[in-house]
């Protein structure tokens, strides 16, 4: 399965801020269910802090595209089944890897 790429660095940058957003959701749906579970799923933390910290070199003019994964890539790899929008960071990641998918005329 070929993955899109983002078509703008404007495209590219709101990814990043939904996948922010689902991840804090993620999060909810734990804290919803933590009586029933004791404890969040070891994946959840490193997740967070590597989609915060994408968002935030971002937001600060840090961040560069590279040909290396991205940080949280490994935990999206091994845990996919239990995040819903393992696609989406899938896509960042293509995005980071490969760049923006622009149309040549």
């Amino acid at each position: 399965m070929s993955l899109q790429r983002a078509r703008s660095a404007e495209e590219y940058v709101e990814w990043v801020k939904q996948a922010v957003f689902e991840v804090d959701d993620l999060r909810d749906c734990y804290d919803y269910q933590m009586d029933e579970m004791g404890r969040y799923p070891s994946f959840l933390e490193p997740l967070e802090e590597g989609i915060k910290t994408l968002y935030r070199q971002m937001q600060e003019g840090e961040y560069g595209f590279g040909r290396e994964d991205l940080s949280f890539m490994s935990v999206v790899n091994r845990h996919s089944d239990d995040i819903p929008f393992a696609i989406l960071l899938r896509q960042i990641n293509e995005t980071h890897r490969k760049g923006i998918d622009v149309e040549v005329e």
